[in-house]
């Protein structure tokens, strides 16, 4: 049973397109990573699987179930990108309240509170949290009830790097326990060693989904070789210009060293070519990071949506 399943789902605001014709599923103990430029749309996913909107074409399976029935709402946790609580009640107040509205035990709410760092600010007035430990709280209230399925948005903002950290350990914890997780970030770099999948939108399509080297494929961005020379850059310069057959072959110096931008299909050939010669005393290669794959899908598209909503 997957976590969720959009079947060619598009949705209308008014006459305007906000998605078009989506298909995207996430499966028990995956993390997938839900990326696009304000206005791209991600937003829009969330609330269709939360059942908060209804698809105008299209159909969206949650859990065996529909989205926005009640017996499945209950095995869904969320955190939105800005959480608010009331400022004169407790961490726990407040934790406790959420609970009695899912129907979680509250057995579990001082358990959560110490797993997200705020076992000793948890009767503190809420107006007294730091904008991070706001965001502690708010994942605790997202762990609720041992969810299925969870999805977060932006949910290392405000969070010093120990604090993120241990959000990713507790993430990886979920998965292993069969929590499906969706997570929406601007951060790419931050989120890329944690993530199993990731879908790109831009615009309300779907421009790319897959794992990084699935996306890497069809991206078919080049590879980057860094090469330390043995006796000297103009030798190896040599070497690479025999070998190479590639029109796209760009070579930088770059102190000492060479980095060499070269096409997928050539990179093998080349570094047989670079290994045989004795030219090289020691050569990094390094695959397009995510940040590199989502400039190359969605172009200009970020900058150019910057201001909108999602």
């Amino acid at each position: 049973m997957s976590c969720f399943d959009l079947d060619n789902v598009s949705y209308r605001y008014d006459k305007n397109p906000v998605l078009r014709g989506i298909d995207l599923t996430l499966e028990p103990g995956e993390i997938l990573g839900l990326f696009g430029h304000n206005g791209a749309g991600k937003t829009t996913c969330i609330k269709l699987i939360l059942g908060l909107m209804t698809p105008n074409q299209g159909s969206v399976s949650v859990l065996g179930g529909h989205a926005g029935d009640p017996q499945v709402t209950q095995h869904i946790g969320y955190l939105p990108e800005n959480v608010m609580f009331y400022p004169q009640l407790t961490g726990r107040e407040i934790l406790n309240h959420f609970a009695r509205l899912k129907g979680a035990s509250l057995q579990q709410v001082p358990k959560l509170l110490e797993q997200v760092g705020l076992g000793d600010e948890m009767d503190a007035r809420t107006k007294t949290y730091s904008k991070g430990m706001r965001q502690r709280l708010g994942l605790a209230q997202a762990l609720l009830g041992k969810p299925k399925l969870l999805m977060l948005d932006e949910p290392t903002v405000g969070l010093d790097p120990v604090a993120t950290a241990d959000l990713y350990r507790l993430l990886r914890k979920l998965r292993e326990g069969g929590t499906g997780i969706v997570l929406c970030s601007h951060v790419l770099p931050g989120v890329e060693p944690y993530i199993d999948r990731a879908a790109i939108l831009t615009d309300g399509a779907l421009k790319a989904a897959g794992d990084l080297a699935a996306l890497r494929r069809q991206a078919n961005m080049p590879v980057t070789l860094s090469l330390d020379p043995a006796n000297s850059i103009s030798a190896l310069e040599d070497v690479i210009d025999r070998a190479s057959s590639s029109s796209g072959l760009i070579i930088k110096s770059d102190s000492g060293r060479l980095r060499v931008d070269v096409q997928p299909r050539d990179k093998m050939a080349l570094l047989h070519a670079l290994m045989a010669s004795g030219e090289v005393a020691d050569v990094s290669i390094h695959q397009p990071s995510l940040e590199d794959i989502y400039v190359h899908f969605i172009g200009s598209g970020g900058l150019a949506h910057r201001g909108g909503s999602q």
